[in-house]
């Protein structure tokens, strides 16, 4: 009976993956959220990617965002995006706007067959004819002895004066096996993404870490390449992400 909301899911997922399919744009939402939120921590974040292609359509888009957050309590991690920046294939890099992300912690790790979060966010575009948005769904984590895995169901809605009334969907899924030593851990995995809205699905290896401190500071990064496995996505997009956390 556990199993049955992510079913329920599943079958909502491939409904909205009908919607109609775009050229990939130069969004910069290559990240696999965990739904953890741990009271009291503070996090500055950057990460980017370079997508690189045959054709001149895809080639060259790339993207970076510089982040802050807080976890205010137990269960709830707003978090705010001082900076994105992104260019289109064929274009130069250009400030997009600003964000307001939150995380929501919904279960006790352990307490379920999966681990439940929930992410909100309002994302404030400032260029001319393009429309602000929201973006919503829940984030799962299940974690069996060194093996992670993650999986994201995001949708979106564009808000403000011509606004579409779709809401398109993404998918995000990473599986790690955590290496464990003195103060670090080494997480090779991999990490793919099902855009069907802008017709790209990539899969590829990330190499991952984490460096800790006797004070209970973080250094994460991870470096990873993602290939396209269908026409509408880039050969090859490199990853690249780098996060401090600290009380």
């Amino acid at each position: 009976m556990k199993t049955n909301p992510i079913a329920s899911l599943i079958v909502t997922l491939a409904i909205l993956s009908g919607l109609e399919a775009e050229v990939a744009h130069a969004d910069n939402d290559f990240i696999v959220y965990s739904p953890y939120v741990v009271q009291g921590q503070s996090e500055v974040e950057i990460y980017g990617f370079v997508s690189q292609d045959k054709s001149s359509d895809l080639n060259g888009a790339s993207g970076y965002n510089i982040s802050v957050a807080h976890a205010v309590t137990s269960w709830w991690k707003p978090e705010v995006y001082v900076g994105e920046f992104n260019r289109d294939p064929g274009g130069s890099s250009h400030p997009s706007g600003y964000e307001l992300e939150n995380t929501f912690q919904l279960t006790t790790p352990g307490e379920y067959w999966a681990d439940v979060g929930f992410l909100a966010s309002y994302a404030h575009n400032k260029l001319p004819g393009i429309t602000s948005n929201a973006e919503f769904g829940p984030l799962f984590e299940k974690m069996s002895g060194h093996i992670d895995q993650r999986l994201n169901l995001i949708w979106e809605k564009q808000i403000g004066g011509g606004a579409s009334g779709a809401y398109p969907f993404r998918s995000a899924y990473s599986v790690s096996y955590n290496i464990h030593a003195d103060k670090a851990t080494y997480s090779p995995g991999f990490e793919a993404y099902y855009r069907p809205h802008d017709n790209a699905y990539q899969i590829g290896p990330v190499f991952a870490g984490e460096l800790r401190t006797d004070k209970g500071s973080e250094l994460e990064y991870s470096l990873g390449v993602v290939f396209g496995t269908n026409p509408g996505a880039p050969d090859k997009t490199l990853l690249a992400r780098l996060e401090y956390e600290f009380f």
